[in-house]
């Protein structure tokens, strides 16, 4: 039973040590703050978006009647 907990600490010491797992984290951090600043500047333009198309819609109505 001692050999089997050595041996596991062994592999957590060597996940630990090794670097590359890293590089994946990183990664995805940078994937997920560029998502959200995506999300949020679309939801900026949509609203820009939908304010000049009110405008136009409203100045089409008055000019109509």
């Amino acid at each position: 039973m001692r050999s089997v907990i050595c041996k596991l600490l062994d592999r957590l010491r060597g996940l630990v040590r090794q670097e590359s797992g890293q590089d994946l984290v990183e990664y995805a951090l940078v994937v997920a703050l560029i998502a959200f600043s995506a999300t949020a500047g679309i939801k900026s333009v949509a609203t820009g978006v939908k304010t000049a198309l009110s405008n136009i819609s409203t100045a089409l109505s008055t000019d109509i009647t």
